[in-house]
C-alpha cells in the first residue's frame, strides 16, 4: 500500500523533549542506528527455533486484532523481536510500548509531531540519523530508533523504568504513561518474554 494511500491517524504520545547530546553519544546512537541487515532472527538450535515460532504464534494471534493481515503482522512481528533483542529490551515491554503510543498503526502522528509506531520524534533523524523524518515511517527504522532511544533512556536513568518511559515520553516523573505501558507490557508478558 502506498504512504500517500494511507490514512494518517493521530496518537497520543507526548512531546519528548530534545536534549543536547555529547559527541560521543551522538555517535554512538548513530552507530546503533545504522543499517545493517535486515531482521533474521538467530536461531542455532532446534530449541531455539520451536521457542521463536511458539512466540510468533501466539502474539500473532493476539496481534490479528490490530493488524489483520498475516504478511504485515509476520514482518512487524520479526522486525520487533530483531530490534529489541539487539537492543536487550524486553520483547513485552516494547510490545506494550508500542500499543500505548500508536494502537500499532505505522502512519501514526501525534500532537506532537511523533511518528510511526514507536512515535519517534523527528529531531531523532536530524540528531542521529540522516535529517530525513520520513523514514520514521518504515517498520524496521521506526522500530531500530525506538528501541536505540528506548535503551539510551533507560541507560540514562539508570534501568530505571518509570522514569526512562516518562523521559521517552516527555512526561518524566508523571505516572499516566509509565502506568499505561506497563500495564500494557502486563497484557503481553504471557505471550513473549
Amino acid at each position: 500500500m502506498a504512504y500517500g494511500a494511507v490514512r494518517v491517524a493521530s496518537a497520543q504520545a507526548g512531546s519528548q523533549l530534545e536534549e543536547p547530546l555529547s559527541e560521543s553519544v551522538r555517535t554512538a546512537l548513530t552507530a546503533a542506528i545504522a543499517f545493517a541487515a535486515p531482521p533474521e532472527p538467530v536461531l542455532s538450535s532446534a530449541a531455539e527455533r520451536q521457542a521463536y515460532a511458539q512466540w510468533l504464534a501466539s502474539c500473532s494471534a493476539v496481534l490479528l486484532r490490530w493488524l489483520p493481515q498475516t504478511q504485515e503482522r509476520q514482518e512487524f512481528l520479526q522486525t520487533v523481536w530483531y530490534e529489541a533483542r539487539r537492543a536487550g529490551l524486553s520483547l513485552s515491554l516494547v510490545l506494550g510500548l508500542i500499543q500505548t503510543e500508536s494502537g500499532f498503526r505505522k502512519y501514526a502522528i501525534s500532537s506532537a509531531g511523533a511518528r510511526g509506531y514507536m512515535q519517534v520524534m523527528p529531531f531523532w533523524a536530524r540528531t542521529i540519523g540522516d535529517g530525513d523524518a520520513s523514514k520514521l515511517f518504515q517498520l524496521q527504522t521506526n522500530l531500530r530508533f525506538g528501541c536505540v532511544i528506548l535503551r539510551y533512556l533507560l541507560d540514562r536513568e539508570r534501568g530505571d523504568v518509570f522514569m526512562g518511559l516518562g523521559r521517552y515520553n516527555g512526561s518524566r516523573g508523571q505516572s499516566a504513561y509509565p502506568n499505561a505501558v506497563m500495564q500494557a507490557q502486563r497484557q503481553w508478558l504471557q505471550s513473549v518474554d
